[in-house]
């Protein structure tokens, strides 16, 4: 394996592992005699490639070691920002700003990250003190200094100071309310020294973080949805995420419980969640909206952190991806306050300390690398779509995942669901996917997918009902048992799900004065006119185009459009086009349409009932779906798609 090969592989065994790294956080260096490899901004050390490593010229960096720059604070930041893009060899890779500390220990892998553990205890009162009886003279202990040029040079005096009187490197560095540096010749040198740090410092905790598996709180519904709306304002929608556990629970007992997290430990806090966080003893609305507003007022931007009692944590993202880093970096924040405990109690950055962070042009740079997204038709939107978890519904939902909409997965096929999730979060987007085992005719199930969206989301722009069954049969062969059971999943549950979702869509429009949001019926041709031998699903479809008018009349005072997509047949799709078991070839054998003598033939007869001789796919459907929600003044409507097969007059 090559120096590079290692690289590669220690940052992502490190990146993996939340223990050690949150929200990508962290760099990683190889250096040899002529260059030095570090993670460039931007990059995650969970995911990293060699690409995503900026390479360096080591000769132009001892140059910046010794030379004299600016005492302006600004002025010198941005010296040594165009010195270090100086030394660069490789093109549109920022360097870390680590990267003068990397090149000056003289080890070939250097490893720095931010540990809870490690953070537990450099983010204490009794810091120095307990780091002395910890480790002793085996390590260099540097106090708190502004990131950048200035601690560059703190670490280097400290380094030349601890050499001087031990004649050695020390195992590590620890840096005061910031992290820790651990060099080797070797991976494995880096991994022997984090695990001895690791389980020394574990040693000395007094009390271990609060019992609790996270819980999705049932009264999140009924006041996220709201304080979504009016964290978005006239603006993009915000995506919430909800987290309950024993851990908040403990800081959000009371405004002391709180206070103890009230103030950034680390500068990697500012850059993800600011450093002024909201907290309420009540879960009324109006009471967090009035807080909303005077911060908003103060700072000149929206929180990002809510702590609410009886919710729990809130996390405020642009997009998904954001949302989940805020709620990672302040849930880590709240483990560090509780472990500082061992060590004398918590201990934040001052204001001059905080503000200098927030202010920080590198900083700056780091938050518009995350925030960076290209924009799809439905970005910021939630959609439910239910039988998303294959076939038809899954392609919906891909196609409306690909538009920039958080999916939620409801489907009874909690194998199928989860791995669909799996396949869309994977594709490294700023939005998100969950699966919810749903059972669309159990209205406490129903409960459930509104009470996990919530809480993954922070609300619901757009319900899909897809989920639908078929059994064809005539009134010799149809059963009352098959056709209620129709009835209920094509019927029924449509009016369960709308049951369901039109109290969070009310609420989140009760604080939008502007917004819209929507139901959308996947029904289908069979609901706009007749078919033969199948009349369980075609009256099911029917009573859907009705329930749609009526719930669209009822719904519209509320700015709840409600529509039905009317697909045809998808004669493209596995449903038909199976070569083994499709329609098709069943029709072929059952000698459904007279004279047909090859799958050709059945294929043929069937487009010729289609003026575009196509099948309907997903994609047409979600385009209509994409029409509806686009629309303010369509609703009650039943679109059909079916490529001119059903034409309405």
């Amino acid at each position: 394996m090559t120096p590079i090969e290692q690289l590669v592989e220690i940052s992502r065994y490190y990146g993996a592992d939340s223990r050690y790294v949150i929200a990508g956080g962290g760099n990683t260096s190889y250096k040899d005699r002529e260059r030095l490899w570090v993670k460039a901004s931007g990059s995650s050390l969970a995911t990293i490639t060699e690409e995503g490593f900026a390479v360096l010229d080591r000769a132009k960096l001892a140059d910046m070691a010794t030379r004299q720059y600016s005492a302006d604070t600004a002025r010198r930041e941005e010296e040594v920002k165009c010195d270090l893009a100086a030394a660069c060899i490789t093109v549109g890779r920022r360097p870390s700003v680590e990267t003068s500390l990397h090149d000056i220990m003289p080890q070939a892998f250097v490893v720095h990250l931010h540990p809870t553990l490690v953070n537990a205890l450099m983010c204490a009162q009794d810091v120095e003190k307990a780091t002395g009886e910890i480790f002793g003279d085996s390590v260099l202990y540097i106090p708190y200094t502004d990131p950048g040029y200035v601690l560059f040079r703190k670490v280097a005096d400290g380094l030349a100071q601890y050499r001087s009187a031990h004649g050695r490197e020390p195992r590590a560095i620890l840096l005061q309310n910031h992290g820790i540096f651990v060099g080797g010749e070797t991976p494995d040198e880096i991994k022997e020294t984090y695990d001895w740090i690791m389980s020394s410092i574990g040693g000395r905790i007094k009390e271990q973080l609060p019992a609790g598996e996270p819980v999705c709180c049932p009264q999140a519904k009924e006041v996220i949805p709201a304080l979504r709306a009016i964290l978005s304002g006239e603006g993009a929608l915000k995506t919430l995420r909800v987290h309950s556990d024993g851990l908040t629970a403990e800081f959000s007992k009371s405004p002391e419980h709180f206070g103890l997290v009230s103030q950034p430990f680390s500068p990697d806090i500012i850059v993800y969640c600011k450093s002024q966080y909201i907290y309420s003893e009540t879960a009324d609305i109006d009471s967090i909206a009035a807080q909303i507003r005077a911060y908003t007022d103060r700072n000149g931007y929206t929180p990002k952190v809510l702590l609410i009692k009886g919710i729990g944590l809130v996390a405020v993202g642009d997009d998904a991806r954001g949302a989940q880093v805020i709620l990672d970096v302040f849930l880590d924040m709240m483990k560090i306050a509780w472990l500082a405990q061992s060590f004398g109690g918590e201990h934040p950055m001052t204001r001059e300390q905080i503000d200098f962070i927030d202010n920080w042009e590198v900083e700056n740079y780091r938050r518009k690398v995350a925030a960076a997204s290209s924009a799809g038709r439905m970005e910021g939107k939630t959609a439910i779509v239910t039988g998303a978890g294959q076939g038809f519904g899954e392609g919906i939902a891909a196609e409306l995942f690909a538009e920039g909409a958080n999916i939620v997965i409801a489907d009874i096929n909690e194998q199928a669901g989860e791995s669909v999730a799996a396949r869309f979060n994977a594709r490294g987007r700023r939005n998100g996917a969950i699966f919810v085992k749903t059972d669309v005719a159990c209205m406490e199930s129903l409960a459930g997918l509104m009470d996990r969206t919530v809480c993954a989301f922070g609300g619901v722009d757009l319900f899909v009902s897809n989920a639908g069954v078929l059994r064809a049969g005539g009134l010799e062969d149809m059963t009352p048992e098959v056709f209620e059971f129709v009835t209920r999943i094509n019927y029924n549950a449509y009016f369960y799900c709308c049951k369901a979702v039109a109290p969070v869509m009310k609420l989140q429009n009760r604080y939008n004065a502007t917004g819209f949001c929507d139901i959308v019926q996947i029904n289908s041709k069979s609901g706009l006119r007749g078919s033969k031998a199948n009349f369980a699903y075609a009256g099911g479809k029917f009573g859907g185009v009705g329930l749609t008018q009526s719930f669209a009349l009822e719904l519209a005072p509320y700015r709840i459009k409600v529509n039905s997509i009317c697909p045809g047949n998808f004669y493209e799709g596995p449903l038909w086009s199976d070569p083994e078991n499709g329609l098709f070839v069943q029709y072929l054998n059952a000698g459904k349409v007279p004279g047909a003598k090859t799958v050709e033939d059945v294929r043929e007869f069937y487009m010729a009932q289609v003026p575009m001789r196509k099948g309907t796919s997903p994609a047409d459907v979600t385009r209509a779906i994409i029409y509806a929600v686009e629309q303010e003044c369509e609703t009650g409507q039943a679109i059909p798609v079916t490529g001119g097969q059903v034409m309405m007059s």
